[in-house]
């Protein structure tokens, strides 16, 4: 099977590990608009990190709602007349989900997102962006967001296994999984061209990038 060239790509990973800043400059590249997760308009996120048992619902139902929104209001003619860049895919909320909530409220939760994710288009390419757990707590402790303060190594290192088991299981559609740890695309132009080749190229089923890049 011929695969066709992707232009609704959504870039995935755990906290920390780029993908926002990836599909800002894989946008300016390519002149177009990148769709973002709204995290900072979340009214729970910073009382979740926290105090997890009580504010995972909340948070989790507005991220859902909020990702809804935006992604079913992408229409063919969006994604099929150039480029769309998503710094996320549904999915992650229901990874989010699993992990945080009760088994009550999960089955809640569940039932809301299976009716919605029918909804929601489904991106041509997913690239996953993997880090370990380190270099995770090293990247978010150098943006120093203040509602990221109160996230701990321990919780980091849950959601990167979470995402891990997941993606690399991922059976779904076009799947590419680069390893970051030694590359820094934002300050290395030559790192990011690298990503650019991999990304806007073929993937069939599931392909997996280990860049040997700037960082060591």
């Amino acid at each position: 099977m011929t695969p066709r060239r992707a232009k609704y790509i959504s870039l995935e990973g755990p906290i920390g590990v780029g993908k926002s800043s990836l599909s800002e400059l894989l946008a300016k590249r390519f002149g177009v608009e990148p769709i973002y997760e709204k995290v900072a308009e979340n009214p729970f996120l910073e009382k979740f990190y926290g105090d997890r048992k009580t504010y995972a619902f909340q948070t989790q139902l507005f991220f859902l709602v909020s990702r809804y929104k935006q992604l079913s209001g992408l229409t063919q003619v969006d994604l099929f007349n150039g480029m769309t860049f998503c710094d996320y895919v549904l999915e992650r909320d229901l990874l989010f989900a699993r992990l945080n909530l009760g088994e009550d409220e999960y089955q809640l939760y569940l039932d809301i997102y299976q009716m919605i994710a029918k909804r929601v288009p489904k991106p041509d390419l997913i690239v996953y962006l993997q880090a370990d757990t380190s270099t995770l707590m090293k990247r978010i402790g150098k943006r120093g967001r203040a509602i990221e303060k109160g996230v701990s190594e321990k919780y980091i290192d849950e959601v990167n296994k979470t995402f891990n088991e997941f993606f690399f299981n991922y059976k779904g559609g076009p799947l590419l999984i680069i390893n970051t740890n030694r590359i820094d695309f934002v300050k290395n132009d030559d790192d990011f061209e690298k990503l650019v080749e991999k990304v806007t190229g073929d993937v069939l089923g599931q392909e997996f990038f280990n860049p040997m890049g700037s960082v060591f």
